[in-house]
């Protein structure tokens, strides 16, 4: 199984069990709460259980799979997969043991032959997971006040639209603390996609450490699958809002507002650069949002309620973020053993033993000077930006396995030789008259 894979089987096992990690639940919330997601994906709570003790035991390895899978190739014949997900499209909720009760009543798998964790397995890469096709949510005509109970124990974000600067768009991205109200960073960028949010992601934990939760809306920039692998190897809970709900993100969209105040001053201001528009927005975030007393917060300021907080807060190496923060695309490896990526040429370095395979680039979003290259049966190598030499590459030997094999004779004409002799000996036996009419008188 394709490490791309296997991360993604462990992503999903730890959002499946998320809602159990909650160190404020008491044990008859807990057991509610395995009830339901038995009844929804139709696991076992044995199952369940144990990925809560996996997750416990060794954090985000834990819950990968242990045996070499078959990266999405199914046992399950094509036509009864099909069925399968017809079934879960009729009804999103129907588990998987229905659908195989289902399946083998209406005469199209034998009783017993079909197990729930093959057909689940499949049914999640095929996208069609009963989480994946939840697709109705309840109306929610109200909400509540809530305030987490201690300091990084959930992180909210979301993305503002900013001022022109030189004619062109400008993006804030915000991490802001649930229970102080505190910053964790904030920054505009020039362009609206994924690396935004990860920079800015990246910045709020090495100065902050980690949260035991973070809280996006559904937006394009936040649902991605480099979030859910990042949250996953750091031991976060990654959470996202109902959509058109933004009442569950209050405390976000209230300093949204606040923070018009500063795009007004800063159009006044007409900074040049993105530059000069966060130093301005850096000096403003301190002393007008920052160290002023808060009325949530009994008088004190968002940043001295979060340095007052006792709560331990659990700092993340460097090394552990950079781990967790690198990104993976699949590419193909050209003729002359280089790849495009991010819209240049790359030579990797074992690329000429590996043209026309395909390869998954790993790279640190950050830094794009150097990439992973990893491929089943070579080992990780680099690749760099093309430099044009004055020489040609030498070509690449030719591995022994396809080499040309000298055959001892033709296989084809001695097992067409066989097939004949055996089809001479069916028609003799077919037009054999041996024993009849012995004594050679006629039966007319």
């Amino acid at each position: 199984m394709e490490k791309q894979r296997i991360e993604e089987i462990a992503a999903n096992r730890l959002k499946l069990i998320s809602p159990l990690l909650d160190t404020a639940l008491d044990r008859d919330k807990k057991q509610m709460i395995k009830e339901q997601l038995c009844i929804q994906t139709g696991l076992s709570e044995r199952t369940i259980r144990r990925y809560l003790n996996l997750y416990q035991e060794k954090g985000f390895e834990g819950l990968k799979p242990k045996n070499s899978g078959r990266s999405g190739n199914t046992v399950i014949a094509d036509d009864v997969l099909e069925e399968a997900i017809n079934l879960r499209r009729e009804v999103p909720k129907r588990s998987i043991n229905e659908i195989i009760r289902i399946l083998e009543w209406e005469g199209r798998v034998e009783p017993g032959t079909l197990k729930r964790s093959t057909l689940q397995d499949q049914l999640s890469y095929k996208g069609y997971s009963s989480r994946q096709m939840r697709t109705y949510a309840s109306t929610v005509t109200s909400a509540r006040r809530f305030q987490k109970p201690w300091r990084n124990y959930l992180w909210q974000s979301d993305i503002k639209y900013g001022i022109y600067v030189n004619g062109q768009p400008t993006y804030m991205v915000c991490f802001l603390d649930d229970c102080t109200r505190n910053i964790m960073h904030s920054e505009f960028y020039p362009t609206l996609d994924q690396k935004i949010v990860q920079d800015c992601f990246r910045k709020a934990l090495l100065k902050f450490g980690a949260p035991d939760s973070v809280f996006f809306d559904n937006g394009a920039q936040f649902r991605t699958h480099w979030m859910k692998r990042a949250c996953g190897k750091l031991g976060i809970r990654l959470l996202y809002a109902k959509p058109y709900n933004p009442e569950a993100k209050g405390k976000q969209e209230r300093y949204n507002q606040t923070a018009d105040s500063f795009l007004r001053e800063a159009m006044l201001a007409k900074p040049k650069s993105v530059e000069e528009l966060n130093r301005l927005y850096q000096v403003w975030m301190e002393e007008c949002y920052l160290h002023q007393p808060h009325s949530a917060l009994d008088g004190r300021s968002p940043f001295e309620a979060y340095q007052a907080d006792p709560h331990e807060i659990r700092m993340i190496s460097a090394e552990a973020i950079a781990d967790a923060f690198l990104s993976c695309e699949k590419r193909k490896v050209d003729k002359s053993g280089c790849i495009s990526f991010c819209g240049q040429k790359y030579e990797v370095e074992l690329g000429l033993s590996m043209i026309h395979r395909d390869v998954d680039v790993v790279y640190d979003p950050a830094d794009i000077s150097s990439v992973t290259i990893e491929c089943e049966g070579f080992p990780a190598c680099n690749a760099r930006p093309l430099a044009i030499a004055s020489h040609a590459a030498q070509k690449p030997k030719l591995p022994e396995h396809y080499e040309k094999k000298e055959p001892e004779g033709s296989r084809m004409l001695n097992a067409a030789a066989q097939k004949n002799e055996e089809r001479q000996a069916i028609r003799r036996t077919a037009i054999s008259f041996t024993g009849m009419n012995a004594g050679g008188g006629s039966d007319v």
